[in-house]
């Protein structure tokens, strides 16, 4: 069913264009455990089985949990699995999200990040920049990004993306080390990087969107909701269809705990929107 929606160049691999995001696996605030450990287990097992080859995680979300969840259910990984994590910020007691940039935080995060993953090195690691926590924010990224690039040279680390950062600090990473991806907020209603991604898809380099559904506060549009009627799809999924067909580069990863709602996402990959539909779609980001 995803094999529709065709496949991108990724850290070296072949990744299929519609991915699996686990931070909803956690409990609420993506903070303890989940409320169905069960269904959790089921619902990556269930993504594999479906055709998924990209996982994006971090040992943040819970903190740890989402990580040991996706080692009880998949290890040992399928060799044409991709797993993506990110650093850069941690949990405070009360669930908040504080930065953490320090040389010995950022090594700590990868050494978490390989225990709970159970792996000797990681595919793909997000430098998480935490400038502003609810977007991206100027600031230099050189002093983590080097701590990073020196874990890469380790041996540690495979491949470098960045999230929520700016096309300045973009241009800014790629004089430390090479950047296979970039991890923003986008989706249909928030707009903000689209000449950022036709800049990123004519360089070859992959725009993975969170919350690609609206995150927390899902997505709500009439306009929406009357193409999807229109088109016999739900509004969930023909919000990831408009993201596979608004630049080959963009590589969603709807994350979700409900083995109903992950099928519903898979099946967004074999939906088409003929081009009227585009157009009122783009209309809403407007």
């Amino acid at each position: 069913m995803i094999d529709h929606a065709g496949t991108y160049s990724f850290a070296g691999r072949n990744v299929k264009r519609l991915g699996y995001g686990a931070m909803q696996l956690a409990g609420p605030g993506v903070f303890g455990p989940p409320r169905d450990r069960d269904e959790a287990l089921a619902v990556l097992r269930a993504a594999i089985s479906a055709g998924v080859n990209h996982i994006d995680t971090s040992d943040f979300y819970g903190p740890h949990i989402t990580n040991r969840l996706i080692r009880e259910a998949l290890s040992p990984y399928p060799d044409e699995l991709l797993i993506v994590t990110k650093i850069g910020a941690r949990r405070g007691d009360d669930a908040s999200w504080l930065p953490a940039f320090a040389a010995d935080e950022l090594a700590r995060a990868i050494d978490d990040n390989l225990t709970n993953l159970g792996l000797d090195a990681l595919d793909v690691v997000n430098l998480r920049l935490m400038f502003d926590v609810h977007g991206p924010a100027e600031g230099s990224l050189a002093e983590p990004l080097k701590v990073l690039a020196d874990l890469q040279r380790q041996g540690l680390v495979r491949h470098i993306g960045l999230s929520n950062v700016t096309p300045t600090q973009f241009e800014e990473a790629r004089g430390i080390a090479e950047i296979a991806c970039v991890q923003n907020q986008y989706n249909l209603a928030y707009r903000g990087d689209d000449a950022f991604i036709d800049a990123l898809a004519a360089e070859g380099v992959a725009y993975v969107p969170f919350f690609p559904l609206g995150g927390f506060s899902p997505l709500q549009s009439a306009a929406l909701s009357a193409v999807a009627a229109r088109l016999g799809a739900t509004p969930m999924q023909v919000a990831l269809a408009w993201l596979l067909q608004r630049a080959p580069n963009i590589l969603p990863i709807p994350g979700t705990s409900s083995l109903p709602h992950l099928h519903e996402n898979l099946a967004a990959a074999s939906l088409t929107l003929p081009e009227e539909a585009v157009a009122e779609l783009d209309a809403i980001g407007r």
